[in-house]
């Protein structure tokens, strides 16, 4: 991979090529999941692939990002749909533990982590435009909150990075480190009211 890697070229195929890489990556995780597959589940060709991806990993990290992206928009949606406080940060919650519980969540971290130092790009590229914009994002629904009177919160930013490893208790370490590799409904509903509560806890109104 070249330094230039980590920019994927866009085009009027681009979207085609990511949606039909996301229903891979899902289906075959990123070992499984070969290039001629994504292309015929893309609709393209290999050729016109590769004009796009100098590689799968560059791909598979792009697609990642742009399902986090996906996640702030269903955020900030759901922040501006009327619901509580409560229910939206139960909705975003479900969907953070969906992520980090996905063969998709767990190898791209592992990828961003294995190749920090060779490619440090992949990992900057990925948490500027995945993590850290879903973070800035909540952050924000949770200034809209504060200013509804619905929150009580001096320090969004760190209120959604503490929101974020709440979701991450138990069950994404267990994951990662192959302790488990089955996880119950009734543990991530576990974990998910237990985020709630606690934020609520902290930052709910008095």
């Amino acid at each position: 991979m070249n330094k230039h890697a980590s920019s994927p070229k866009k085009g009027r195929k681009y979207d085609q090529v990511i949606e039909g890489a996301w229903q891979v990556f899902m289906r075959e995780g990123f070992e499984g999941a070969s290039v001629d597959a994504i292309a015929r589940a893309a609709g393209v060709s290999k050729a016109t692939l590769y004009s796009y991806f100098s590689d799968k990993k560059l791909l598979f990290i792009e697609v990642a990002r742009t399902e986090c992206l996906r996640q702030a928009d269903t955020a900030i949606v759901m922040g501006q749909s009327g619901q509580s406080a409560r229910e939206t940060l139960t909705n975003m919650a479900q969907r953070m533990v969906r992520f980090y519980l996905s063969d998709l969540g767990q190898r791209v971290f592992r990828i961003c982590v294995a190749e920090a130092d060779r490619f440090p790009e992949i990992g900057r590229s990925f948490y500027e435009c995945g993590p850290e914009l879903a973070r800035r994002r909540v952050a924000s629904y949770l200034q809209e909150a504060v200013a509804r009177g619905e929150l009580m919160i001096e320090d969004c930013q760190l209120a959604a990075d503490q929101f974020a490893e709440l979701c991450k208790a138990d069950l994404f370490p267990r994951m990662m480190f192959n302790i488990t590799d089955h996880i119950t409904q009734d543990e991530i509903d576990r974990v998910i009211n237990g985020a709630v509560d606690m934020f609520m806890a902290r930052y709910g109104p008095a």
